[in-house]
Parts: structure tokens; C-alpha cells; sequence
């Protein structure tokens, strides 16, 4: 189901842009209209940058402490999704950019994908990104030792 709506609304969001166009350009004008577009697509440009940067240090300070940076990536690619938003003219997506912006709702969304998030340990890591201390096997197999269709 959810399939099909992406069709859908990628159709109605030009429709409800250019709605939106024309109920705030008969408000406030043509010029303050296309001033507003131009000044979102600015004011994007600046957030992404300030804020990419402020996240770049955030990964490179969990880089060096050894935890996982599941939080810092999402939060640079709901930037970047956000700048993106921005730049794309309209004022349903300026609103969706400028809410991606604002890190309680990057939290929100980060606190809703980790409860569908399952981590699995697969590679001798503990989840707080350091190394086991026990005991590690290590299985060294050639092509000819393993087979999937049960031959040995």
C-alpha cells in the first residue's frame, strides 16, 4: 500500500505547491512571493552548512571515542534531505526542510527508526563500538571446503 501513495504524492505535491503559490501570492504579492522562494533557497544553503559542519564534528568526536555513529549519519542525511528541501521552490517543502532543521524532531525521527532498528553483534564489537575481550575463533575456509548444497 504505502508503494503506491509515493506515486501519488509525488503527482499532487507540484498541485499543492503551486496552491500554495497562489493563496500566498493573492496575500502578500507577486514580489514578496518570489522574494520568500529565493530567501528559503538561501537560507537552506547557510543552514546546510553550519549545521553540516556542527555534525561533522559530532562524527568525528564519536569516530575517535570508539562509539558507533548511527545518530550523527542520520542527522547529516536529514540535513542534507532538509538543504535539499529548501532549494526546491515551494513552501510545503521549505516547511519540511526548516523542520528537519530543528533537532528535536531529528531526535524524534531517530527515536522512532531505533525502535524498528534490531542490532545484531557480527564482528566481535560490543554495541558501545569496543572490541570483545574474550576469546575470539576465527573459521579459515577454502572454496573447496563448504559447499551450500550439502556436499562436504
Amino acid at each position: 500500500m504505502p508503494r503506491l501513495l509515493i506515486p501519488l504524492f509525488v503527482l499532487l505535491l507540484p498541485l499543492a505547491e503551486i496552491a500554495c503559490f497562489i493563496l500566498v501570492g493573492r496575500r502578500i504579492g507577486l514580489l514578496p512571493t518570489l522574494s520568500l522562494v529565493v530567501l528559503s533557497a538561501i537560507a537552506g544553503i547557510v543552514l546546510m552548512r553550519i549545521q553540516g559542519f556542527g555534525v561533522l564534528a559530532r562524527l568525528r568526536q564519536s569516530g575517535e571515542t570508539g562509539r558507533a555513529p548511527g545518530k550523527e549519519l542520520l542527522d547529516a542525511a536529514m540535513i542534507l534531505i532538509a538543504g535539499i528541501l529548501l532549494l526546491i521552490p515551494g513552501f510545503l517543502t521549505d516547511i519540511l526542510g526548516l523542520a528537519l532543521f530543528l533537532p528535536p524532531v531529528r531526535s524524534f525521527l531517530w527515536n522512532r527508526l531505533m525502535r524498528n532498528v534490531v542490532v545484531v553483534d557480527i564482528g566481535g564489537m560490543r554495541p558501545g563500538g569496543r572490541p570483545e575481550t574474550g576469546p575470539q575463533r576465527t573459521i579459515d575456509l577454502d572454496e573447496d571446503d563448504f559447499h551450500r548444497d550439502g556436499r562436504a
